[in-house]
């Protein structure tokens, strides 16, 4: 098992680091917030995790041990494998997923592009002794709350950082958030959220159209 990749990060695209080993290019799936601490030729260490397959072998990355035992975890439950485990910790942090866990918070776990309701019953059900409690959930509860009144939409914040991790300026990547809004606005009015990855790569079609 390869437990951890570290080097120089050779690219990055809106789901994969490259980074190099050894003289050897790493391709390394990370999910949006992941992808946004990555600068091109900057120094990387990323917690991976090897998924085999019959057809493939995919190393999945992770910005610490914590995130990838999460991510671990949650391919034990019933019809979760990779992609939508690193979806469900592209929309919550493990100490966020944690928290909907011990709280059956099954509003919280509906918020990740896939998961309906009865799904979402499911897995709080398989999951709820495999995570562990939520570190400090009282005060989480409260951060959370604050963040929620005093910040913009979660999704803003992640799409507009992994632009600028790809290489955008500031006020690129702000007028890339604002000409996808529309469609994060109508995936939320539908009852969903709004679907990162799906907004990085319409973000990215804007841009390519500017330049």
């Amino acid at each position: 098992m390869i437990a951890f990749v570290t080097g120089p990060v050779a690219a990055l695209a809106p789901t994969t680091a490259v980074i190099q080993v050894g003289g050897v290019g790493m391709a390394v799936r990370c999910t949006p917030r992941t992808l946004a601490e990555l600068r091109v030729g900057e120094e990387a260490h990323l917690a991976t995790s090897l998924v085999v397959r019959e057809d493939s072998l995919t190393l999945y990355g992770f910005a610490d041990d914590d995130e990838r035992q999460v991510f671990e975890a949650l391919m034990t439950a019933n019809r979760v494998g990779p992609k939508m485990a690193q979806d469900i910790l592209a929309v919550h942090s493990p100490d966020a997923l944690r928290l909907a866990v011990s709280t059956k918070n099954v509003k919280a776990l509906t918020a990740v592009p896939g998961v309906g309701p009865k799904s979402a019953e499911k897995l709080l059900l398989e999951l709820k002794d495999k995570l562990g409690a939520p570190a400090g959930t009282g005060a989480l509860v409260g951060a959370q709350r604050g963040a929620a009144a005093a910040r913009p939409a979660p999704w803003t914040e992640q799409l507009h950082a992994a632009l600028v991790g790809l290489g955008y300026q500031a006020r690129e990547a702000e007028e890339a958030v604002v000409a996808v809004t529309p469609q994060a606005e109508a995936a939320i009015a539908d009852g969903g959220s709004a679907p990162v990855p799906q907004l990085l790569r319409a973000a990215l079609q804007t841009l390519n159209r500017a330049r």
